[in-house]
């Protein structure tokens, strides 16, 4: 399976243009595609509906779409007719096999006085892969608070780790006269991705809250609890490749930072076989991730 997992700032590429088609020329004909920073009906971007745009792109995959902010963009005529939109913005996933079910999880966020705090989700997908279902997971960390990330990955950590035992959209035993009688109770499996744009660097303390402690004489203290970064597992090139270009900000220069990772379960670490950042591509300030895994 090819995977890629790409922030696309909303389609604003490094010229500052709004250009759709550039990031599914730089995403290409991938299995399985998470986005994250995707809009709908945001006057900047030309208040049109990038979730159905970019669906329209890829033709031949499923899709879901989870917001984290959720905001009010009816627009009423001369008669008083509602015309209903929301004005949104989060995360986005193709497959092109069926997403056999989707939750969209809040995550935990707070209120900061002198940054903007938006409303973080983690969007989940149970994919109908090859050898069988496997979780995956996008998301878009809080970029302004360490402390307000810290509690983001605690409920992301929770949420792979206890989902399994509480099953998926549904469970349990079916009716005979209700809804959930169409078909088979949805599947909940252990193994699972996440990926995304979690705004930090592997020398930040959240990171060891994803993937473990590092020690000098025996390297990364991965637990079965935790989750793997597939770049240390299988990345082609330098450690650390940087996969966004940050703005000076106050005091600080531009920095070429690696803030947007593939991590897995334990279980799938030796499905992977490559991954790589493509540092050519021009649709966004980041850069998308490739990697393939067997599953």
């Amino acid at each position: 399976m090819e995977i890629c997992s790409y922030n696309i700032q909303y389609g604003v590429g490094k010229d500052g243009q709004v250009d759709l088609v550039r990031i599914a020329d730089d995403v290409g004909d991938r299995d399985l595609i998470c986005l994250q920073e995707v809009e709908r009906f945001f006057p900047e971007t030309g208040s049109v509906d990038q979730v159905g745009e970019i669906a329209s792109l890829f033709p031949r995959h499923h899709w879901t779409f989870g917001p984290g902010v959720d905001l009010d963009a009816d627009e009423t005529n001369e008669r008083g007719n509602v015309r209903h939109q929301r004005r949104q913005f989060g995360n986005m996933m193709l497959s092109r096999t069926p997403i056999l079910s989707s939750r969209n999880h809040l995550l935990p966020k707070h209120g900061l006085v002198n940054s903007m705090s938006l409303q973080r989700s983690l969007l989940e997908g149970v994919i109908d892969a090859p050898s069988g279902p496997i979780r995956v997971y996008t998301t878009h960390l809080a970029h302004a608070s360490p402390v307000e990330r810290h509690d983001q990955i605690d409920a992301i950590l929770a949420l792979i780790r206890e989902l399994p035992q509480s099953g998926g959209v549904w469970s349990g035993r079916s009716s005979p006269t209700h809804w959930t009688d169409v078909g088979a109770q949805p599947p909940m499996p252990a193994r699972a991705m996440l990926m995304g744009d979690f705004n930090l660097t592997p020398l930040d303390a959240e990171y060891e809250l994803l993937v473990g402690a590092y020690d000098v004489g025996h390297g990364r203290l991965a637990r079965l609890d935790l989750l793997v970064d597939a770049w240390k597992v299988a990345g082609v090139g330098p450690h650390d490749q940087p996969t966004c270009v940050e703005a000076p900000r106050g005091d600080r220069p531009e920095r070429h930072v690696r803030l947007d990772y593939l991590l897995v379960t334990p279980d799938l670490a030796q499905a992977l076989s490559t991954v790589t950042i493509d540092t050519n591509a021009q649709g966004s300030d980041h850069q998308p991730i490739f990697a393939t895994i067997d599953v």
